[in-house]
């Protein structure tokens, strides 16, 4: 088989390796792709968004199987465009993806069919939210842009004038473009938050191993928001019971709420969740793989990801058994100094081999280029360094042993990664 990965960044050099491993493969194209993905996969610099260009590439290569890994190619119809043409694609159809697409759409789902989620406001205009904020009266609170941000688009407010604040940078200033011309208003919840990626042909889910992401750019989760500084799997709250009251209450609601609304999910959804002294609630879908909980979640997985992709598009994943590894994963961000504000890129990487890695771990390439033949950074989050032990601490222990001899001028990285605690 020959195999279209879309995309370019860390989550999509985890699929390709993940890919490789199968029997199954002759040759993987990934666009537009980065300087490390180029050592597993032939790259070609087409963007993520451009579908015209990305179908006109899959026939070209007479690819058997595209894997749509970003949100907004998802979010703008290129699985349809693709099936259309009739190839097997692995991501949910744009009408699917909505529920990554659009915060307001997600949440009015989950308030229909009875999903616990967060309650909630929606507004269209800035001054009928900052009124509601005031008259409201309860911080921290939560504000969502209602489409796609990067990962960034919440803002926990701690008290009125960061709420305020934060309502105009997203809707006046639209920081997050016109993501922004609507948002979601909720209340905050507490607990250990839990990431988990299952997988889904509409008909069966079937869950990964749990994973931890750590969304604040520094150490005690202080500092803005970032796409994630580093994963653990599986992640020490979610427990067998949690996981059972999961798919009671949330993960298969949500396939047959999507199914009921005509929206069938086939794919990787991401449920963002939140262990409440309530029990279990969702904070977000994500319509792919997540990043960076792709690279502790697929170093886990022994099944064929080859198979499991062929077997939803066919809507067989029932027939399927999905097999894990013992043992955990961690993964420590190496990002660039000054991210997720202004950054600079160009900077020579240091204590990886000629292939992009590094002995006794993994390293995914988030945003990093070849220039001159020389790697060099090229994004915020620019490498993932991925160990998997026997226990949480080893592989912990693995990973920030690699991260302390990999360098590149002003990297940044945290030192908390897997040690929170509730």
């Amino acid at each position: 088989m020959k195999i279209l990965v879309v995309g370019g960044g860390g989550r999509e050099h985890a699929i390709i390796r993940k890919l490789k491993e199968s029997p199954k493969v002759t040759g993987i194209y990934c666009c537009p792709g980065n300087g490390g993905i180029a050592k597993d996969a032939e790259c070609f610099p087409i963007k993520a968004t451009d579908i015209e260009g990305m179908t006109a590439f899959a026939k070209e290569k007479a690819v058997d199987l595209v894997v749509v890994a970003p949100d907004d190619p998802l979010v703008l119809g290129m699985a349809d465009v693709l099936e259309a043409e009739g190839f097997m694609v692995f991501g949910p159809s744009q009408k699917a993806a909505e529920i990554e697409g659009s915060k307001v759409f997600s949440k009015n789902l989950m308030k229909k069919y009875g999903i616990p989620t967060a309650g909630y406001e929606v507004f269209s205009d800035s001054a009928s939210a900052m009124a509601y904020v005031e008259r409201n009266n309860q911080f921290p609170i939560v504000i969502k842009a209602d489409g796609l941000a990067l990962g960034k688009g919440v803002i926990i407010a701690q008290n009125l004038e960061e709420a305020k604040d934060g309502i105009r940078s997203i809707m006046e200033d639209k920081i997050f473009g016109k993501s922004g011309n609507n948002i979601v208003v909720e209340e905050y919840l507490t607990g250990p938050e839990v990431s988990v990626l299952a997988f889904t042909d509409s008909k069966t889910v079937c869950p990964m191993v749990s994973s931890m992401d750590h969304k604040r750019v520094n150490d005690h989760d202080e500092g803005p928001n970032t796409g994630g500084m580093g994963t653990i799997a599986p992640n020490p709250y979610y427990t067998p019971e949690a996981a059972a009251q999961c798919m009671e209450t949330i993960f298969l609601p949500t396939m047959n709420a999507m199914n009921a609304e005509g929206r069938p999910f086939k794919g990787c959804l991401y449920f963002g969740l939140m262990l409440t002294p309530k029990g279990p609630y969702v904070i977000e879908y994500n319509c792919r793989f997540g990043d960076p909980e792709t690279q502790v979640v697929l170093p886990l997985l022994e099944t064929d990801l080859v198979e499991i992709m062929e077997a939803i598009s066919q809507e067989r994943l029932g027939e399927l058994e999905i097999r894990w590894k013992k043992g955990a994963a961690a993964c420590v961000i190496l990002a660039s100094g000054g991210y997720p504000k202004a950054y600079e890129t160009g900077k020579p990487v240091f204590g990886l081999d000629e292939n992009g890695q590094h002995p006794g771990v993994t390293v995914y390439h988030a945003g990093t280029k070849l220039q001159n033949d020389v790697l060099c950074t090229a994004g915020g989050r620019v490498l993932g360094v991925t160990a998997v032990g026997g226990t949480l601490p080893d592989a912990l222990a693995k990973s920030y042993a690699a991260v302390r001899e990999i360098t590149f001028e002003g990297a940044h990285y945290r030192t908390d990664i897997g040690s929170k605690k509730f």
